[in-house]
């Protein structure tokens, strides 16, 4: 019988959809933007895999938003070993993790973020323990390589895996994030399965993109011009095409090419008028935002997060659902990104999206060049 022990961050992710960059210290402010709890949902996907391939396991779990209820609505009957507050805080995700350890637990299965991979992962590291951990991703920035791609995933790996390797837990400041730089840091190694469904730590380091964005400029010019001139057809290019322009360097460069300084970690909203020019609708904005400045045809831009894959889901959960079921999907990424890569991954929140952008797809690499990269 496999034991796990199962604490949930019951916050993460909470600042994405309403474009906060990560809910440390921004709780409540991402209430009173309309945010929802995001990470109940991903537990409960991950618990119902859970069950699904393991023949027995032994289940504990913190009491209340962090394990119980979701436990107890899976099926689970699970041992509550903590009882944490109504308002939550890391030193409860610390305190779980503690008692799972002294219960010998076979794996920790923690539902957040980074901030939620530190606390587990300090925590184990401070009792000396070798317990592996495995991430249900649920938070708005996920840079360290111990959380699995999705969380059925995550409940597939905690049943069936059968070795462990060293792995990197990294955190980034929010502030600095939010203010625009990435500053990754190096805090935990820690023991995690070992299986081709746990992601890779995010790289950073990227190649010269200029070309691409120029290309991709030149393109929303020469179409919106076609179509101002009477071509047939409808253009993806036309005039008053709406552009979901993602957060990262790749499209920082296609922002500025396109005439305006965009948020770099934010997604931006711009239309093009019959010259290639445009106007900038919304800068940095969130889920709503972004969706109540759609016009009749829409364009979403992004580019995959480098050793990852994600186009979606890691980052960007501002591009929500209702965003992408409204627009076309187009991906932009140096070749030396691709090279690193090997597929697509995408995690919205919505399995039924995701599986209509699973398949084969174009992406823009260079001026004119593309290549057929497959979305998983």
């Amino acid at each position: 019988m496999r034991r796990v022990g199962f604490v949930i961050n019951p916050v993460a992710g909470m600042g994405g959809r309403v474009g906060l960059k990560g809910t440390d210290g921004k709780v409540a402010e991402a209430r009173e933007r309309g945010a929802e709890p995001r990470a109940p949902d991903r537990a409960r996907e991950a618990l119902d895999s859970l069950a699904n391939h393991a023949d027995e396991v032994e289940l504990l779990t913190a009491g209340g938003e962090m394990g119980e209820r979701v436990a107890d609505a899976a099926g689970f009957d699970p041992e509550v070993v903590t009882r944490p507050p109504d308002e939550t805080t890391a030193n409860d995700t610390r305190g779980a993790t503690e008692t799972f350890a002294e219960r010998d637990v076979d794996l920790v299965l923690f539902v957040g973020g980074d901030g939620t991979a530190v606390d587990v992962a300090e925590t184990l590291a401070d009792l000396d323990s070798s317990i592996p951990i495995l991430g249900v991703p649920a938070g708005v920035k996920i840079y360290s390589s111990v959380f699995a791609v999705s969380p059925p995933a995550a409940g597939r790996i905690a049943a069936t895996f059968e070795r462990t390797e060293s792995r990197e837990v990294n955190d980034i400041d929010e502030d600095d994030y939010r203010a625009g730089e990435v500053h990754t840091e190096l805090r935990a190694l820690v023991e995690v399965p070992v299986a081709e469904e746990v992601q890779s730590s995010k790289q950073l380091a990227g190649g010269t993109v200029e070309t691409l964005a120029a290309g991709f400029a030149a393109s929303v010019e020469r179409e919106a011009q076609r179509a101002s001139e009477g071509s047939n057809g409808r253009s993806p290019r036309e005039p008053g095409t709406t552009y979901v322009l993602g957060p990262g360097s790749t499209l920082g460069a296609i922002k500025n090419e396109l005439g305006f300084e965009g948020t770099s970690l934010g997604v931006d909203v711009w239309r093009a008028d019959e010259s290639g020019d445009g106007e900038l609708l919304v800068l940095d904005g969130s889920a709503d935002e972004i969706e109540a400045a759609l016009g009749e045809h829409n364009v979403v831009v992004v580019s995959p997060i480098g050793g990852q894959g994600f186009v979606f889901g890691r980052g960007n959960q501002q591009i929500a659902p209702a965003v992408l079921r409204r627009s076309e999907v187009e991906v932009v990424a140096s070749r030396r990104k691709l090279d690193g890569i090997g597929v697509l991954r995408v995690d919205t929140g919505d399995p039924d999206l995701d599986d209509d952008l699973r398949g084969w797809r174009k992406v823009r690499t260079g001026r004119f060049e593309r290549r057929m990269m497959k979305v998983v």
